[in-house]
């Protein structure tokens, strides 16, 4: 029995979503994750964080304000995108909007996801389907978009979700990396090594428009190569995937930890510098991807609501014997959302301060980073 449709996304515990598709006709497989934001699709859909993953969005319509064009900054640095191109593998709405309405906009989400060879599904239950992935957990997922309408054959589908890979094995940060460095110049002024593991390109603005020459530099770079460039601070970026692949990396900063060198970890980057203090990490069961997620500083007692994207955690109990502790924590489900070393100038953030999409107001990181930054190289 069959739906006629062209569309089909098909989910590891048997369950299916018959749909029309967009993009072009193919299919793909990957994680299936859900995201809450209301906005921000061009910026979510471009985060590497996001690679090999099906991406579905909560909000009932998507696309409605369509899809600017590629700019650059003074900087030179992309506006609107967080990379050159679309990192997501497959993305799932509620609703496409085919006659977008802005002022910047320049084609619509379809047209964009046909020009980057990417495929979509739409007029699916995505509420639902989030309130599955929430119960279940995040799950493996198939996506089958048709040249044409046809009777879907979803027992099929059911069986061929059974043997595609978790892309959770392999070692994503390698795709997303850049191959050599990248330098941001920004006359005479400290240099900062930004270890790239798949970084948000409004993390290297928020670092260049705060006077720094920022150079990004491969994930497995080794730290004689890093140290050369006469550093006055480290930021380990966001990332894909389950931070234990990056290996090299954490050998890495396990040495620049012994450094006066300020370091700084966003999202994956967190997970790494954990991980080469000594702690530990572990999947969450849905992760935690949206615009809307409150943290509390464990010094101040501030709550602050911030972008996040991660699906892994840095262990509560194995900071116990660590130089590091708890900076803060989600106010939601109480996991870690940053740690600090106890006597260097050393933090990491589960959350995105750059946001893009999302709040702001935890941009006052990047000047605490910078402030250090400034002050080791005088």
């Amino acid at each position: 029995m069959g739906f006629i449709s062209n569309a089909i996304l098909a989910l590891e515990d048997g369950s299916t979503y018959i749909g029309e598709g967009f993009g072009i006709p193919q299919e793909i497989s990957g994680e299936v994750v859900f995201n809450t934001g209301m906005v921000g699709y061009p910026e979510a859909l471009t985060d590497p964080s996001y690679r090999g993953q099906i991406l579905i969005s909560t909000y009932p319509l998507v696309g409605n304000y369509g899809i600017p064009p590629k700019m650059n900054d003074k900087f030179n640095i992309p506006i609107g995108f967080q990379s050159k191109e679309i990192q997501v593998r497959g993305f799932g709405i509620q609703k496409l909007s085919k006659q977008p309405s802005h002022w910047s906009k320049q084609k619509t989400l379809n047209e964009w996801f046909l020009e980057e060879k990417k495929s979509g599904i739409e007029g699916i239950d995505t509420r639902s389907l989030t309130k599955k992935l929430r119960e279940r957990g995040v799950m493996l997922g198939i996506m089958q978009v048709f040249e044409e309408n046809k009777k879907v054959d979803e027992k099929y589908f059911r069986e061929k979700v059974k043997e595609i890979d978790d892309p959770n094995k392999r070692d994503l940060v390698k795709e997303v990396t850049v191959k050599e460095p990248v330098f941001h110049k920004y006359s005479n002024s400290p240099n900062v090594i930004v270890i790239d593991c798949g970084v948000k390109f409004d993390i290297i603005r928020n670092l260049v428009s705060r006077g720094t020459n920022t150079i990004r530099v491969p994930y497995d770079y080794p730290i004689d190569k890093i140290l050369s460039y006469e550093s006055s601070g480290i930021l380990i970026s966001n990332g894909p995937g389950d931070p234990k692949k990056c290996k090299k990396t954490i050998q890495t900063v396990s040495e620049l930890i012994e450094t006066d060198l300020p370091i700084m970890g966003i999202c994956l980057g967190n997970q790494i510098l954990s991980l080469a203090g000594g702690a530990d990490t572990y999947k969450l069961k849905f992760g935690h991807r949206g615009q809307n997620h409150p943290v509390i500083d464990l010094k101040t007692r501030k709550c602050y609501v911030t972008s996040q994207n991660h699906g892994y955690a840095v262990s509560e109990k194995s900071l116990k014997g660590t130089k590091f502790e708890a900076l803060f924590i989600n106010l939601n489900d109480k996991t870690i959302e940053g740690i600090m070393h106890k006597t260097k100038g050393i933090f990491g953030i589960q959350f995105h301060p750059e946001a893009n999409p999302g709040p702001c107001e935890t941009g006052f990181l990047f000047d605490k980073f910078v402030g250090a930054v400034k002050n080791y190289r005088n």
